[in-house]
């Protein structure tokens, strides 16, 4: 089965509930008593882009494929259901395998809204000799559209095919848990992983790590690092990220400082926001020296601040109401040419504002305020 490598229309999916039950092919329509479905032999209402895909479908589709193409595009409700009209061509065409990966194949080039239900018509069909890795693709599907229900589905209808999940589709099904923030299944799903001797990769371990951020047990997310360290596996760089950003947060300076430790052996290369993220666990947690050390390092490591990281170490002096360290950093970012941005000047302006000091308010706005119509007094 052919998988879409882009995001297909949000059109409602179907169950696999007619996989999971007794039935095993044409989703319960047995042929003595299905209804005829019209078949269209024109259809003037169709746009010129569904006219450009009727009349020009691929060279080498073959006529039967050509014909149920033809079906779906001119597809209306007045004519029948989906379900009966693929079974009017099952069974006047006896498709192969091969037809039904064209057709699904020529659906997921035209993004069209009924992929998701030929797919799963598909599944229910003999003819199309569904296999363990057409499951995976489709629990994937689901996974990236978050179906977590269609998905399970999918996977009860695989286990009942004999079907055993590989790492793969654990994956997956691991990735939508995580993504779903559902840690109970997540948990279940490493247990299954683990007892059928599958590995966890850098996306199952990104998974998990997510997974405990979104619960807010960062203990946990830390100990799924170390323990991919232990492995010389590394996470992506998104994942760093959010656990720095969930520690910087809370203001716990010596977590967020063990990832940005993390994010540097796993030789990413920290940018303005990374830091911007360890600056403000240092100032949250009352350690503005620190803070400052943070922000020289990433200075010297050849990054130019952001506005976020300057005006971060200047609300760490205002709230020590260190004025003269404040005037200090000023000073020596002019010397480097690093211009002041919005969200410092409006913070030096109101600590000014506060002290009173209307001369030391105009000077900065002369010489560090972002060039604006408006002024900031």
């Amino acid at each position: 089965m052919h998988v879409m490598c882009k995001k297909l229309h949000s059109y409602p999916v179907l169950a696999f509930s007619c996989i999971n039950g007794s039935v095993d092919r044409g989703i319960a329509i047995k042929e003595g008593k299905m209804s005829k479905f019209k078949w269209v032999k024109k259809n003037p209402n169709l746009t010129e882009e569904q006219k450009r895909a009727l009349y020009k479908p691929p060279f080498k589709m073959t006529k039967r494929c050509k014909a149920l193409m033809k079906q779906i595009i001119c597809f209306s409700t007045e004519n029948g259901s989906v379900a009966r009209m693929l079974a009017a061509w099952v069974k006047s065409t006896e498709p192969r395998r091969a037809d039904w990966l064209s057709v699904l194949r020529e659906l997921e080039k035209l993004n069209h809204p009924l992929y998701f239900e030929v797919t799963e018509h598909a599944f229910t069909e003999e003819s199309f000799e569904a296999n363990i890795r057409d499951y995976t693709k489709i629990i994937h599907l689901y996974a990236t559209e978050n179906k977590l229900q269609e998905a399970e589905n999918a996977l009860i209808a695989m286990k009942n095919k004999g079907f055993l999940c590989d790492q793969v589709t654990l994956t997956a099904l691991l990735h939508m848990y995580s993504k779903a923030g559902n840690l109970k299944l997540v948990e279940d799903t490493i247990e299954e992983m683990k007892l059928l001797g599958v590995p966890l990769d850098k996306r199952s371990y990104g998974s998990i790590i997510m997974a405990y951020i979104r619960a807010g047990m960062l203990a946990s997310a830390d100990s799924i690092l170390r323990e991919m360290e232990a492995q010389e596996i590394f996470a992506g760089r998104e994942v760093y990220k959010a656990l720095l950003r969930a520690h910087s947060m809370l203001g716990d300076s010596q977590g967020a400082q063990r990832v940005f430790d993390a994010i540097q052996l796993a030789r990413i290369i920290p940018d303005a926001k990374v830091c911007g993220l360890l600056i403000n666990a240092y100032v949250t947690s009352g350690q503005t020296r620190e803070a400052r050390i943070a922000f020289d390092n990433m200075r010297r490591s050849g990054l130019e601040p952001n506005d976020k990281c300057v005006g971060l170490v200047l609300s760490g002096y205002e709230r020590e109401n260190k004025l003269k360290e404040a005037l200090d950093l000023l000073i020596e970012l002019e010397r480097n040419g690093v211009i002041i941005g919005k969200e410092a000047s409006d913070l030096l302006a109101k600590w000014f504002r506060r002290l009173g000091v209307v001369e030391e308010v105009e000077h900065v706005l002369r010489d560090f305020a972002v060039k604006t119509p408006q002024p900031i007094l």
